[in-house]
């Protein structure tokens, strides 16, 4: 550990040059502005950007492309709670109360929350990281098909605590989540199913679309829809209106270290990500927390969470790509093919042999984080204005946005009718009672359940026996078999209580 400590310092020693300290500064500012983009996300931004950094050394270029990575998780919040468009998609539990917040007056209190989280989370995820790189990375691999497999089966145990007071609508919602992430191509087999002969079906339904319509358009058309003047409700906005209280700091303290340590731990894992992250702790903290009940109705607790979780993972999903050069999602992966294009192979021993690489890019980690807090603080008052704006101005601004959100996926006019159709179907939803919770989780992780489990029977040509080959399988299949009974003995509880 204290080695650890000597070289982190060296490395905030070799950090503090022009090109390293420019680097980190332009890649946490681009970062931030390109999460509030919704639809553009880590992935693209890096992308766009790594020819950029063709003509830089190779530490300033990877610090660059790194805090972007990082920060797009602090820039996804301020969409999702202004606008109720997630900006990407581990911001999408952060829409849920972020925007509940927002109606109810208080859109500086639910943005600080989010920007405070992410800091601790980003922290956490980074003293992780520091500390204990290597020894994480090897946790992480010991994850395999059967151990994602049953992870991600405990997260959709969890559906039913996001059912809301409907549990049928609820189910209903579900079962069309379900639904939607079966049409296209097969991962595993490769063969399609449910495309009904559209060839833009054939690759699945695209995920940016679908989010946008569910909670942009939708927004859209209740906005036109709205009786009145067609001004929104004025909001008299302080600057004290931002600040948290001391007693909300310290209900927020154990939410924001228990998705920070939460998120680090998914983050490590191959394939696993910030969405996932985000989704799991949000998903727990729902379940441990004395307020899980008003979760999606507006509590700040709903925004610490998530938050705190997805950048906990962008930090953690380090140690897998640059102790084995396993890449933990599609941005990582953009950003093992730079570190190899420059003559640098994630291992072991890059630690050893490479530290004036390794060390200043931890050390800038800790660097980046301050920027982004900051630029994101001093971007409170001016994004605010948003909350202001009537709706005949601001229906337009956000169905513009909707629009060139959802073309830049893939380019097609396809996704953009696809948007405005799922964003009709989500306002009729809405009307109905119909949550939209369990239907986003259920997309975003049956296509991973079905991967893992048809990868594990793949290993042992059909033998279930695989699910319980060790004690983290049998952990989590505890723990599953737990939560689905805890709903039926937290009932009987209640009713025996009432007795009484």
């Amino acid at each position: 550990m204290f080695e650890n400590l000597s070289l982190l310092f060296f490395g905030f020693i070799n950090v503090f040059t022009f090109d390293s300290i420019a680097a980190c500064l332009f890649g946490t500012v681009a970062g931030v502005f390109i999460g509030a983009m919704p639809g553009i996300g880590a992935l693209t931004g890096v992308s766009v950007l790594l020819p950029l950094t063709f003509a830089m050394n190779p530490t300033a270029a990877i610090i660059m492309l790194a805090a972007l990575y990082y920060s797009t998780m602090y820039g996804g919040s301020i969409s999702a709670v202004l606008l109720n468009i997630p900006g990407d998609t581990p911001a999408i539990c952060t829409a849920l109360d972020g925007y509940k917040l927002t109606e109810k007056g208080l859109p500086g209190k639910a943005l600080t929350t989010c920007f405070m989280s992410s800091f601790i989370g980003g922290t956490i995820g980074m003293l992780i990281l520091t500390m204990s790189g290597p020894f994480l990375a090897q946790v992480g691999l010991k994850f395999g098909s059967p151990e994602l497999a049953l992870l991600i089966l405990l997260a959709m145990t969890s559906i039913g605590w996001l059912l809301g007071d409907d549990v049928i609508c609820g189910l209903f919602a579900t079962a069309l989540g379900l639904l939607f992430a079966t049409i296209g191509t097969d991962q595993a087999a490769g063969y399609l199913r449910f495309h009904f002969g559209l060839p833009n079906l054939m690759a699945g339904i695209s995920f940016v679309p679908l989010v946008i319509g569910i909670f942009g358009f939708s927004q859209v058309i209740e906005l036109v829809t709205q009786r009145g003047s067609g001004e929104r409700p004025k909001i008299k906005i302080k600057l004290r209106d931002m600040y948290l209280s001391w007693a909300e700091i310290k209900r927020l303290l154990p939410v924001q270290l228990r998705s920070g340590f939460m998120g680090t731990f998914v983050g490590v894992m191959p394939g696993a990500g910030g969405t996932s992250a985000s989704f799991i702790s949000y998903i727990f903290e729902r379940r441990v927390n004395k307020l899980g009940d008003s979760f999606g109705t507006g509590v700040i607790e709903g925004c610490a969470a998530p938050e705190s979780a997805n950048n906990a993972a962008a930090a953690g999903a380090f140690a897998p790509l640059l102790t084995f050069g396993i890449p933990g999602s599609s941005t990582t992966a953009l950003l093992l093919g730079g570190l190899m294009m420059w003559g640098l192979q994630p291992g072991p021993l890059l630690f050893t042999e490479k530290p004036e690489f390794v060390w200043p890019l931890i050390a800038s980690f800790y660097l980046g984080n301050i920027i982004c807090l900051l630029v994101c603080f001093a971007a409170i008052p001016l994004v605010l204005k948003a909350v202001s704006v009537s709706n005949a101005v601001l229906a337009p601004v956000i169905f513009a946005i909707c629009v060139v959100a959802a073309y830049t996926t893939n380019n097609s006019m396809f996704d953009v009718f696809f948007m405005m159709g799922t964003g009709v179907f989500s306002y009729f939803l809405k009307i109905s009672k119909v949550p939209s919770a369990p239907l986003l989780l259920a997309f975003v992780l049956s296509p991973m359940l079905e991967k893992y489990v048809r990868q594990s029977f793949d290993m042992t040509r059909g033998d279930p026996s695989i699910f319980v080959r060790g004690g983290i399988c049998w952990a989590f299949i505890l723990l599953i078999f737990g939560f689905c009974i805890a709903p039926v003995v937290v009932k009987r509880v209640k009713a025996l209580r009432t007795k009484t």
